[in-house]
């Protein structure tokens, strides 16, 4: 098997389990704060966005090869479990219903703290 199918094998595997956690993190949301805001998506981007940001610093210094762990991990995984989609179509929909400081809170929540838990994670990881 060639390297171009072993990585498609890693980011096909990475994403089944990615979508899974997020289906088990969006069930555990709502059960304990109900649908009044989007909190399943903030807490996959922000999970994602930190997760990001440690594979990235980690294959960055070499400390772990970028394959198999970008395709698992960077692609797959975190392509399956985060989503911008998800973000856009909450934003939208607390807009419609009239809920406009929902709506912003969510925006500035999502692109602050996943920015701030990204780069968090490249610190982590950082060599001393």
């Amino acid at each position: 098997m060639n390297n171009l199918m072993v990585n498609i094998a890693f980011v096909a595997f990475g994403g089944a389990f990615g979508a899974t956690f997020r289906y088990l993190i969006g069930i555990g949301m709502v059960s304990l704060f109900g649908k009044g805001f989007p909190f399943a998506t903030l807490t996959v981007n922000v999970i994602g966005s930190l997760i990001m940001g440690c594979i990235y610093q980690l294959v960055q210094q070499e400390t772990i090869s970028s394959s198999p762990w970008w395709p698992l991990i960077g692609v797959g995984f975190l392509g399956a479990l985060t989503t911008f989609s998800s973000f856009s179509m909450d934003s939208l929909l607390l807009i419609q219903q009239g809920e406009l400081l929902k709506a912003m809170l969510n925006v500035v929540l999502n692109v602050m703290v996943c920015l701030l838990a990204a780069y968090l994670g490249t610190l982590l990881v950082l060599k001393s």
